[in-house]
């Protein structure tokens, strides 16, 4: 049984200096927040995406994930890629690839129908840095490791968080 729940960090857990957050502050379920930051997503030099709209979403022992209103991505640039995954907050999500080699796999995903709690990002994109490039504010943003999980890890975030070897237990 899951035991995390954003009110107790771990002894594990790494102490965020004043500047940082650690991802054991974070709720469960995820709650949403407005991100104040710009966000820009890159292939190569085409944008792909810039947002000062963004919202972010915020779960214990996981980088933020930020979901940018569709408005403010150049959704010609994307195409639908196959498959889907199913999570037991937002619902069932559909996935994203770069119409210029949709063979490479997704680079970003979406929830169409979210649930009620998560309907705020009906809409709207995020993208897998590592993937992509995104940014925030200048800062490059780099992948949660695992390959599944989005997460946007910057250097105000501190962990560990899952995906990472080991972590499946969490």
């Amino acid at each position: 049984m899951w035991q995390y729940d954003g009110r107790q960090r771990p002894e594990f857990a790494q102490e965020p200096d004043p500047s940082q957050e650690s991802v054991w502050d974070y709720p469960r379920p995820p709650a949403l927040q407005r991100c104040l930051r710009r966000v820009r997503v890159r292939d190569g030099l085409q944008l792909i995406a810039d947002s000062t709209a963004g919202v972010r979403v915020v779960e214990t022992a996981s980088p933020p994930t930020i979901y940018l209103p569709s408005e403010d991505v150049d959704l010609g640039a994307l195409i639908e890629a196959r498959g889907q995954s199913f999570c037991e907050w937002k619902g069932l999500a559909r996935y994203w690839a770069l119409k210029r080699d949709p063979a490479a796999g997704p680079v970003a995903w979406s929830y169409p129908d979210p649930s009620s709690s998560f309907a705020r990002i009906r809409g709207f994109l995020c993208f897998y840095p590592g993937r992509i490039s995104c940014l925030l504010d200048d800062e490059q943003v780099r992948p949660q490791e695992g390959g599944f999980y989005g997460g946007w890890v910057t250097d105000e975030i501190v962990g560990p968080w899952k995906g990472k070897p080991d972590t499946g237990h969490w």
